[in-house]
């Protein structure tokens, strides 16, 4: 009779375990996709090797010393501000889209594990109760 009470107990507190670990992971993706929100072009470095947006003149002498650079056309500073705002307007677009998703999906999680918590604590206690 006490192994049949075994196997829910061992299975309540597994599911609470793995919603605090799934809870905590999700609260952690959640502040970073915060703060890329807060901060798009300095968002986590997810462009590297790609030339710097942080200023229009980082960016032109990225393009201009890259290896690229002497084998290829070099447009005036015109032609080159306008793909600088191209590449920033792009990297800002990309950056807010996954930060928007992640705070979306890990904000789902964050209350599904809440409501998984909570009722299987609830249960674990009940069955505490039932067994003394």
């Amino acid at each position: 009779m006490e192994k049949q009470n075994r196997i829910p107990q061992i299975y309540g507190y597994a599911v609470c375990l793995v919603t605090v670990v799934t809870f905590l992971i999700s609260v952690t993706t959640l502040m970073n996709a915060v703060i890329d929100l807060s901060d798009p072009l300095h968002a986590d470095g997810r462009f590297r090797g790609a030339p710097s947006l942080a200023s229009f003149e980082n960016y032109k002498m990225d393009v201009l010393k890259s290896p690229q650079a002497e084998l290829a056309y070099i447009p005036d500073d015109q032609t080159l501000r306008a793909m600088y705002e191209s590449a920033r307007d792009d990297q800002i677009q990309s950056v807010k889209h996954w930060a928007l998703r992640s705070i979306i999906v890990s904000g789902l999680l964050i209350v599904l594990c809440v409501v998984f918590f909570g009722t299987h604590w609830r249960w674990m206690r009940r069955l505490a109760k039932a067994e003394a």
